[in-house]
């Protein structure tokens, strides 16, 4: 088995997805090696954002490619979570775009709204779509969640490549 999802597995995905007409946008920490430009650590998931309507879509191709829904009792609102044998992980939330095409904020889920999905970066020199840097910095809040050491690491990336004051 091995150890998290590679920079080529996320690319492969997201290209995949391209193909299959399901927009993603990266999030979690792959969303920070793509504002960064580089992969700074390893990753055990994959978290993506995608829009509702493609949810079913999205779960039958990767159900297709050998992933099945796994359970994950915490603090997190996933709306999906599958793996692979392989152990690669992809972590999924969905969201709702009204008439506008602007994120309806959800009440029990302090996630996607105003500019959160307008972030693009690069992963193993692809241009992706992913989450803003404002919401990452919304996400790892430690007032908010439990930090794990790789949102520590992620923050001081954060900070070193972009000068961001987090006081």
């Amino acid at each position: 088995m091995k150890n998290g999802m590679s920079a080529k597995d996320v690319i492969d995905l997201y290209k995949k997805l391209e193909d299959l007409d399901i927009k993603i946008w990266i999030d979690g920490g792959w969303a920070v090696d793509a504002h960064v430009g580089t992969q700074t650590r390893p990753h055990e998931d994959l978290d993506i954002a995608v829009e509702r309507i493609h949810l079913t879509q999205l779960r039958e191709y990767l159900e297709s490619q050998g992933y099945r829904e796994v359970s994950i009792h915490d603090d997190k609102k996933w709306d999906l979570v599958l793996n692979n044998e392989n152990g690669d992980q992809v972590e999924i939330h969905a969201f709702d775009l009204d008439t506008n095409m602007s994120v309806v904020t959800q009440e029990d889920w302090d996630g996607y709204s105003g500019n959160s999905l307008t972030g693009t970066g690069l992963i193993d020199g692809h241009t992706v779509r992913c989450v803003s840097l404002e919401q990452i910095l919304k996400t790892h809040d430690a007032n908010k969640r439990k930090f794990k050491s790789s949102d520590h690491k992620d923050l001081a990336v954060l900070v070193k490549k972009f000068g961001i004051d987090l006081l």
